[in-house]
């Protein structure tokens, strides 16, 4: 069976269906996967194995048999918890199955063979009975099926039916609930990945505001949850605008419904603000007291407790459809709605002398549909560009760069996806900016220009930029051929190299004299030590007591699979790390010339200025727009002595982990590491090594 995976080419900007072996795709899946973050989660694991003895210890005193059923075993850990604290046998179920094989492998290596039947079917597939997959119904249900927003895996539905033909009635189950708690705030620096700001340009005849057209304003945006490391939001960027309240929890040990539904809360600010944000997270109580709690709270709700580093559960930005001025005091409705495997919410204000009847006429308003962006702008950037649009200090820079450049006579191209530079270049004084991009929905164009009266004054040309002819631009010479670059196809900060293939593509309509902005851009590297990021790819060996090197194992075969290990993307802001060496220039890309037909090469070594532990080198883009003008994709600063980074956090930056980071604690640290790096003009990829 052959495996078509979509990768990013950054040679043609668009997403290729490429065919892989067989084997592929439960590679990528494993080498991908947040298992080793989930083996490195103390306190889950220890939680979770708390709540497992508890619950065992229950069905015994009752004298019963302890039959468990664990639904998504992955290494089949919680599995043999439960054998361990004496269950009398346990059905272990795995959908996956290079899991389900390794599952098999690590209980069997652990002496659980007799004890643990591993199932490798989906959980609804399952069958009870003499001929059955299990014997009997189980007594304890035991799951892990969560994800950030805690529903999004189909934990519902996945627990509506194993309460209906799997267990028992009034069985154990590990967790007994769930509870979902949020926060109202205002955060200029949050809203700005749901909304587009007016954009304010100083040109020649005074100033120039760029607005969005009401289609964006009102928009409710995508329903997707935004997840992200909410421990790194310092907090000075929000401020809170309500208690934590509960909105609503789950008792798992009962027949659970996964059908649509609403819960509302009432709220009374505790400061008057801005209502644009609500926060929220979840904790599970292993038992039916709650005294074994494991939470996902963010350091402003539990400033006492130590945190938990983990990057399988973290915790939920929701966007109110619209922006709402709220009074200290007020009352408020917060509504949450939900389907089986998202939530979004609502805020309502009371009305004046409201009562029951009135209230309940207010739930009849409740919007159950979930939210659809209608603008098109939120189907075109996603979050993090939106706030990449939103950052004045970044736009500034364009703006100068444009400034210096720009005659009233240049006939100015653009090249990238969703950019304002032409609208930029049109305020600066360029008579006609065309645009060329991948992906242009044109209904969102025409409204943007429509609402800044620029209908006549920029033009789109639908066609590659292979494919552009004389005709497009009234046979005239491009004077000036500008990009942030930006591409939505990018994954890896060198894959918006596009725009020096498209500005290649375009050779032949550019004038003798043109200017091409950037001019060239840059590959950084830097030596980094993680606080927490390399527990994604550190190996567990023996975790709670349990042996699970075989999972160590899959993941570090999955990782060498490829001949040359990969970069991968990660929006480092939310990953404090700090840099053992000084950053490194290793590349230069000048888009004045065409794109090579040999390969970019460069090998040497960078010297590591810090004493710690290298976990992995961090690679960014810098593009150089004008003599002294440069935007970074990476690193902003050092911030300290101690050698902690500042992130751009608008992009995600690469990281490539070295493997011998295990060697490199043990050993007197190394003083330099050597570097190959190869950029491949035939495909626009990046080959790299590294030796310790």
């Amino acid at each position: 069976m052959k495996t078509f995976c979509g990768r990013a080419n950054p040679t043609t900007g668009s997403m290729e269906w490429l065919e892989e072996g067989e084997d592929y795709d439960y590679h990528q899946e494993i080498a991908r996967s947040r298992y080793a973050d989930m083996l490195h989660d103390k306190d889950r694991n220890v939680k979770y194995y708390q709540g497992i003895r508890a619950a065992v210890g229950r069905v015994k005193e009752r004298g019963e048999k302890a039959i468990v059923l664990d639904i998504g075993t992955g290494t089949g850990l919680l599995s043999m918890m439960a054998a361990s604290a004496g269950a009398d046998f346990c059905y272990a179920i795995e959908v996956f199955k290079p899991m389900a094989n390794a599952a098999v492998k690590i209980v069997e290596k652990n002496g659980f063979s007799d004890k643990i039947k591993v199932i490798n079917k989906h959980s609804t597939e399952v069958t009870v009975g003499p001929e059955g997959d299990m014997q009997c119904r189980a007594n304890i249900l035991v799951t892990e099926l969560f994800d950030t927003e805690l529903i999004g895996e189909g934990a519902l539905p996945t627990y509506e039916h194993a309460h209906k033909y799997l267990v028992q009635e009034g069985c154990e189950a590990v967790p007994h609930r769930a509870t979902v708690y949020v926060q109202l705030v205002e955060s200029k620096r949050m809203w700005s990945w749901k909304k587009l700001f007016p954009v304010h340009v100083e040109a020649e005849d005074g100033e120039k505001i760029l607005v969005p057209p009401s289609e964006m304003e009102n928009c409710p945006g995508v329903p997707s949850v935004c997840d992200i490391q909410l421990n790194q939001m310092p907090s000075s960027d929000f401020t809170t605008l309500s208690d934590v309240v509960t909105m609503f929890s789950v008792d798992f040990s009962k027949p659970v419904q996964s059908a649509s539904t609403y819960y509302r809360v009432q709220l009374e600010p505790v400061k008057s603000g801005k209502a644009q944000i609500v926060l929220s997270w979840w904790d599970i109580d292993m038992d039916p007291s709650g005294m074994i709690n494991c939470t996902m709270a963010p350091y402003w709700v539990k400033p006492t407790s130590a945190l938990q580093w983990r990057d399988h559960w973290m915790q939920c930005v929701y966007f109110l459809p619209n922006e709402e001025p709220v009074l200290q005091g007020e009352k408020l409705y917060l509504t949450a709605c939900r389907d089986e495997y998202s939530v979004w919410y609502n805020l309502q204000k009371a009305r004046e002398g409201e009562n029951k009847a009135d209230e309940e006429e207010h739930k009849a308003d409740v919007c159950v549909e979930s939210p659809v962006c209608r603008c098109r702008a939120h189907l075109l950037w996603n979050r993090p560009r939106f706030g990449e649009l939103n950052d004045q200090n970044r736009t500034r820079q364009y703006i100068e760069s444009l400034r210096k450049v720009l005659k009233t006579d240049s006939v100015c191209l653009c090249i990238s996806d969703g950019s304002l530079l032409p609208v930029l270049a049109h305020y600066l004084g360029a008579k006609q900016p065309s645009r060329i991009g991948l992906y242009h929905p044109h209904e969102l164009w025409q409204a943007f220009f429509k609402a800044n009266h620029l209908e006549d004054k920029i033009k789109i040309i639908e066609a590659r930029p292979e494919l552009l002819k004389p005709s497009h631009l009234e046979d005239k010479k491009i004077s000036v051929l500008v990009g942030e670059p930006f591409f939505t196809t990018s994954l890896l900060p060198w894959h918006n190299l596009y725009f020096w293939y498209a500005r290649t593509a375009v050779s032949a309509h550019l004038a003798s004299n043109v200017t091409v902005l950037p001019q060239s851009a840059s590959l950084h590297m830097m030596i980094v030590e993680f606080q927490d990021l390399w527990r994604i790819r550190s190996p567990c060996g023996i975790c709670e007591g349990f042996d699970v090197q075989t999972m160590d194992d899959m993941i570090k075969d999955s990782l060498n699979f490829r001949e040359s290990k990969e970069a991968e993307p990660h929006p480092l802001w939310e990953y404090p790390c700090k840099s053992l060496s000084d950053p490194q220039e290793v590349l230069t890309f000048d888009f004045t010339k065409t794109v090579p037909q040999h390969c970019l090469s460069t090998e040497g070594s960078v010297n590591l200025s810090r004493k710690g532990k290298s976990h992995g080198a961090v690679l960014w883009m810098e593009y150089h727009l004008a003599a002294d003008i440069s935007v970074s994709t990476g690193l902003m600063q050092i911030s300290n002595e101690k050698g902690n980074c500042e992130w751009n956090p608008h992009c995600k930056q690469a990281v490539y982990f070295f493997s011998s980071v295990i060697e490199s604690e043990i050993l007197s640290d190394p003083t330099a590491v050597t570097y190959a790096i190869n950029f491949d003009t035939k495909t626009g990829e990046i080959a790299m090594d590294f030796k310790l």
